[in-house]
């Protein structure tokens, strides 16, 4: 399969396409796509002075969610900084990119890599073997394309609204919360699209596994929503 084949696919068939991936794991060529990408959507955007006020007010929220204050001089080091936006979107493409996909991969491989049973429906079932890591960085690669595409439609988002605050959180369909309330904060780490990879990063899972998709995505999903709570529980107990 092409690299833009590959990227449909996650996006209409997931489970089709991660059932390819993981018979025949490629992952290269895709990640590095992605990460390219990314990386450029994210610097057009920071090069601008827009996309550049819109990382000083980022760095502004996030310093007092922490209970941090932000005085001129703090300020004005922000903006400092902030004029190095390019490298700072592509940084943020290798975080969100390589890294998670090795993070990711990395901590489900122990678990993926065990020899398990699996149930036949006519008679006493089969031991099916391991998967090896190169099929579960693969999947995990794959997973990615949601995050990608996350980022490549926050990136005009991001211009048009003149702020990195995200479009895309469960947040924004409650606009009458106070933005310091704990459930606010919550409900302001939740990520669609983060959402949207978890269900597919769990089908991915269950491919490998031979587990029902449904547990597999569901743990993925409350794995990252216990994450998030937790977050949101440190940002509310610094400010």
């Amino acid at each position: 399969m092409s690299v833009s084949a590959r990227v449909l696919g996650i996006i209409r068939r997931p489970r089709v396409t991660l059932q390819e991936v993981a018979s025949r794991p490629q992952w290269a060529s895709l990640l590095v796509a992605l990460t390219v990408v990314t990386a450029a959507a994210g610097a057009v955007v920071s090069s601008t002075e827009v996309g550049q006020l819109a990382l000083v007010d980022q760095w502004e929220r996030t310093a007092l969610a922490f209970g941090q204050p932000v005085d001129d001089a703090r300020y004005a080091q922000l903006q400092d900084w902030s004029r190095r936006g390019p490298g700072v979107a592509v940084m943020n493409a290798v975080l969100a990119g390589p890294v998670v996909a090795v993070a990711v991969s990395l901590l489900a491989f122990p678990w993926l890599r065990r020899p398990r049973h699996r149930q036949a429906n006519d008679g006493p079932g089969r031991e099916v073997p391991g998967v090896s890591y190169a099929q579960v960085l693969a999947v995990a690669v794959h997973a990615g394309v949601i995050l990608a595409l996350g980022r490549l439609v926050a990136a005009p988002l991001v211009y048009a609204r003149e702020t990195t605050a995200s479009a895309t959180t469960m947040g924004v369909w409650f606009p009458t919360l106070d933005e310091g309330s704990p459930v606010a904060r919550f409900l302001g780490t939740i990520d669609l699209f983060t959402l949207w990879w978890a269900i597919v990063f769990g089908i991915g899972v269950a491919v490998l596994s031979g587990q029902r998709p449904r547990t597999c995505a569901a743990w993925v999903v409350s794995v990252y929503v216990g994450i998030a709570f937790l977050a949101a529980a440190v940002m509310a107990s610094a400010a």
